[in-house]
């Protein structure tokens, strides 16, 4: 039997209470608690044997996992809500859980990744990356795009054909020069650059219907004002998508690339998109690379 006062002792603990809401909710894994929570697996592994101890949860084998479920009395779940009141991330936890347990149902999202994992591992004469996505742009259909952190333009090149006006925002004088250039060039009458930041992009309020962030969020100094700023410029049910790192520990390309985030985890956009005030937020890892350091791609949508 438990120890009630080891147990109001392991309540003092603001991850232990946070470990027991959530499971009080649903039970989960230990991976699935690192991305709710943003931390170690080494950390929670300790506070989950400390919990386990003293009774307040118990585990099963599911699989290559471990999966915890709550065994705390009521008195003590009591407890431990009455103190979350004093935890202001108990709120943003609740609310990702509900993204993991949606995650964790999507079988055939999960099934679609295991083919996009398997394309172009295997030659088949003229099917590539390229020809499918020259192809997904022959069927959007968006009146305005705004490419954000464009770069020299080349996602706004080949969006222009497609789209009756688009708007490349980027801070480099050079880069604006360089893509308008091209764009008077190859007659593209309909692309406009514009010097800007990403955090404050020169376009008018609510005039938008697609904004894209491709691998340009990660050079943001506050990505969270970048989407925030991207919702206002977006109309009543205007479409986001962003392509950027999945969350890595290759320090080196602060200098080599200029990167002021080493990627992003799925919960980190996820919990950004939605207190932008995004609805309908979807997230998933579209590609790996191959060679070392192994970066990966993450692809978030949602709709204002």
């Amino acid at each position: 039997m438990s120890s009630i006062l080891k147990s109001l002792k392991l309540l003092s603990d603001p991850t232990r209470i946070r470990i027991l809401l959530l499971l009080a909710e649903e039970d989960l894994n230990v991976a699935e608690l690192q991305e709710i929570l943003g931390m170690g697996q080494s950390r929670i592994s300790t506070q989950l044997l400390q919990l386990r101890q003293e009774e307040l949860v118990t585990s099963s084998r599911s699989g290559k996992n471990n999966v915890y479920t709550i065994s705390t009395s009521e008195v003590l779940l009591q407890v431990a809500r009455q103190a979350a009141t004093e935890i202001p991330e108990v709120s943003a936890d609740l609310k990702t859980l509900k993204h993991i347990l949606r995650k964790r149902r999507d079988t055939t999202r999960a099934y679609f990744d295991t083919l996009a994992g398997k394309f172009g591992k295997s030659y088949v004469p003229g099917r590539s990356w390229k020809s499918l996505a020259e192809a997904m742009l022959k069927v959007m259909n968006y009146k305005v795009v705004a490419d954000l952190g464009a770069g020299e333009g080349t996602l706004s090149q080949l969006l222009a054909p497609r789209a009756e006006q688009v708007i490349a925002i980027d801070n480099s004088p050079k880069m604006v020069a360089f893509g308008t250039s091209l764009a008077n060039e190859n007659g593209l009458d309909n692309l406009e650059y514009r010097l800007g930041d990403l955090e404050s992009p020169p376009i008018d309020d609510n005039s938008v219907d697609l904004a894209i962030f491709s691998q340009a969020l990660h050079h943001a100094e506050r990505p969270d004002r970048a989407l925030a700023a991207a919702h206002k410029l977006l109309a009543p049910n205007g479409k986001i998508i962003i392509l950027d790192l999945l969350q890595h520990s290759f320090d080196q390309a602060r200098d080599l690339y200029a990167d002021t985030w080493l990627g992003f985890s799925e919960v980190e956009i996820y919990q950004m998109m939605s207190e932008a005030g995004f609805n309908h937020i979807e997230t998933t890892i579209v590609d790996k690379e191959s060679e070392a350091p192994h970066f990966q791609t993450l692809l978030a949508t949602a709709e204002k």
